[in-house]
């Protein structure tokens, strides 16, 4: 028992006693808060702690401007918030993700973490709060309330350009892969049946291009999360700061993040309003399903490799099998589709935490922080492995490609033009029949030439546009 009391303080707050560690450099709430939500053995993204405390030291900046701190222990303050934006401090921001609702026991955590650097920095021992307070100094002309909403809006714009870019390098790589195999013929296939030919590079282009409209939705999706309502306070009337404050603020933190954020046109609507956030995901939800769709069928065409289609060869990363030797998975596609579904649950986490909101609060922003900023994380994470340790590798099975077109039926729409649909229909049931290819019968049955079928069926004429007047003839 005494050895214990050694290694801990008493702190108090509004609700009496608590113990904190000796060394620990939070506080009481962020005590209790440890306390009563061992929930998920989460913690906090770096990148919104990172937001937080730059709101903290823009308030402690501006408030010392207006006169209403005074500049020793304004000093201090950004002293503090220097030193953890550097990466001091960050085993003592603890709170896990599911927490009081709004996110008080964070915005806390981080204004203890704060005020005891401060402190020790002037000179005073942690718990002390001799010269700097969490609520009244760290804290001064802030809310939860407007704290947090402006948080998640600056942590999701710095996680961002992270995630575009590597959206660019795996455009760039289907690009690259289109070209290389432009000249590839292949079975086109709809319903998972035989359709009209395409190259191999036609079907990558089409994948390169989805993500390109994919990242342009997301960032469009942004715009409004530049709005920030920091001032609002509790309930969005701007109670307890200067008249300049707001404006001010959104000044010095555009300077310090170097974001252009603008003022909020309605205070209220930001702090009870989270659909700029909702629709933010949405567009990562976009991409997340395009991924999924895209990585389906790199693994069908990737199928066998003996029993399959077997088209494309992806590269091998690992043992597939623990039972049967020399078994190759596609893992890294698995890895990257268990992302998307991941991404997408956060996505519909989101939609309830936001239409969970009531009056002037939306409670639930803890929530919908961690979800937010975890689909950010966990897709650029997965689209730099899928682009560096599968698509980047990627080649072609030319033998089977060229396998496939030859026994392809679909190639008989190629002769509509010049048969019609009656007599090419009739050659895919001979073909099916005798196992024969569409080419071969056409020229038995005296429909066209050998020399008309090689250039019906040249790369050129089989994957563009090939009707002229002259060419029916």
């Amino acid at each position: 028992m005494i050895e214990k009391m050694k290694n801990i303080r008493i702190e108090r707050d509004t609700l009496g006693a608590v113990e904190v560690p000796k060394d620990a450099y939070y506080g009481a709430h962020t005590a209790r808060a440890i306390k009563n939500f061992p929930i998920s053995g989460l913690k906090p993204h770096r990148v919104y702690i990172e937001s937080i405390v730059v709101i903290k030291k823009a308030a402690a900046l501006v408030n010392s401007k207006l006169k209403l701190l005074d500049s020793k222990i304004s000093n201090a303050i950004v002293k503090a918030c220097n030193e953890i934006l550097a990466g001091k401090f960050d085993d003592w921001f603890v709170v896990d993700p599911y927490q009081a609702g709004a996110g008080t026991s964070l915005n806390m955590n981080v204004n203890e973490v704060i005020a005891n650097r401060a402190n020790e920095l002037l000179g005073a021992p942690l718990g002390s709060y001799k010269f700097v307070h969490p609520n009244d100094h760290i804290n001064m002309s802030q809310s939860t309330n407007d704290v947090i909403p402006a948080a998640i809006r600056i942590a999701a714009l710095v996680s961002l350009p992270k995630l575009l870019n590597t959206i660019k390098r795996v455009e760039k790589t289907f690009q690259k892969k289109s070209k290389e195999f432009n000249q590839i013929l292949k079975a086109g296939r709809t319903h998972l049946q035989d359709a009209m030919p395409i190259t191999l590079g036609q079907e990558l282009s089409a994948y390169g291009v989805a993500l390109t409209k994919d990242r342009k939705l997301i960032d469009k999706a942004t715009i409004n999360l530049y709005e920030i309502g920091i001032g609002g306070t509790a309930v969005g009337t701007g109670v307890n700061t200067h008249p300049k404050y707001h404006s001010m603020m959104v000044r010095e933190l555009s300077k310090l993040t170097k974001l252009l954020l603008k003022s909020s046109p309605n205070v209220f609507e930001s702090m009870q309003n989270t659909a700029d956030f909702l629709d933010f995901s949405s567009s990562l939800r976009t991409l997340a399903q395009t991924l999924i769709r895209i990585g389906n069928d790199l693994r069908l065409l990737s199928s066998g490799p003996r029993t399959g289609l077997s088209e494309i060869i992806l590269p091998e990363v690992q043992p597939g099998s623990s039972i049967m030797p020399g078994k190759i998975n596609p893992s890294i596609i698995e890895m990257l589709t268990m992302v998307c579904f991941q991404v997408i649950g956060f996505d519909l986490t989101i939609l309830l935490s936001s239409q969970a909101g009531q009056l002037e609060l939306n409670v639930m922003l803890p929530l919908i922080a961690y979800n937010l900023l975890e689909q950010l994380n966990l897709l650029t994470n997965a689209l730099e492995s899928f682009n560096k340790n599968c698509l980047k590798g990627l080649q072609v099975n030319k033998e089977i490609c060229r396998f496939w077109f030859e026994r392809s039926t679909g190639v008989a729409a190629l002769l509509n033009p010049y048969i019609g649909y009656e007599k090419a229909a009739n050659l895919v049931k001979l073909s099916l029949q005798t196992n024969r290819s569409i080419k071969e019968l056409a020229i038995e049955k005296g429909y066209l030439t050998q020399k008309k079928v090689d250039i019906l069926f040249s790369v050129k004429n089989l994957t563009k546009p090939n009707i002229l007047a002259s060419s029916r003839t």
